[in-house]
């Protein structure tokens, strides 16, 4: 692919993708920082991969799957883990509508989850993928993807029924 013909098409995976890598990232790591690094990281390595990309899944599988392993060498490396990410909550910015205590509840109970059952939960739930899809970005089968999302609902179902969770 001519590199005029990979930059258009880089462009448009970027109009079409650009906030649904970033969300995946953001809640992947859980600081805008560094998800907003990875997001650009991820669209330096499909521009890198265009050649290879071979149209065997949907363009959005392709770059959660490069999204999600970016997200986790990152966290794999030594400074993220000898980093104090956590930030002041007079320091986060204001979102534009309040959100929901509930949600933020659910939000949060979902990123205690074990990695590989939230990663489900982030694919299935916070992008639509279907189970197929959620399959392929995760390199397991749709049985697989079942399991851990019924395991992740265990694991949610008191907070979704409004109790207090698994504390």
């Amino acid at each position: 692919m001519a590199t005029s013909t990979r930059e258009v098409a880089l462009t448009r995976l970027m109009r079409l993708y650009e906030k649904e890598v970033l969300k995946v990232c953001c809640l992947y790591l859980q600081d805008l920082s560094l998800a907003e690094d990875a997001a650009q990281e991820t669209f330096f390595k499909a521009f890198r991969a265009m050649d290879r990309f071979r149209g065997e899944s949907s363009e959005k599988t392709w770059l959660m799957r490069i999204a999600i392993n970016t997200c986790k060498d990152i966290r794999r490396g030594a400074w993220f883990r000898h980093t104090d990410r956590s930030v002041s909550l007079d320091k986060l910015p204001q979102p534009a509508t309040p959100p929901k205590a509930d949600s933020i509840l659910i939000t949060l109970e979902v990123m205690r989850l074990p990695a590989r059952e939230r990663e489900a939960v982030l694919l299935r739930y916070y992008q639509n993928m279907t189970l197929a899809e959620v399959a392929q970005v995760l390199g397991i089968s749709t049985t697989a993807v079942t399991k851990r999302l019924k395991k992740a609902h265990a694991h949610l179902s008191p907070v979704l029924k409004g109790g207090e969770g698994n504390d």
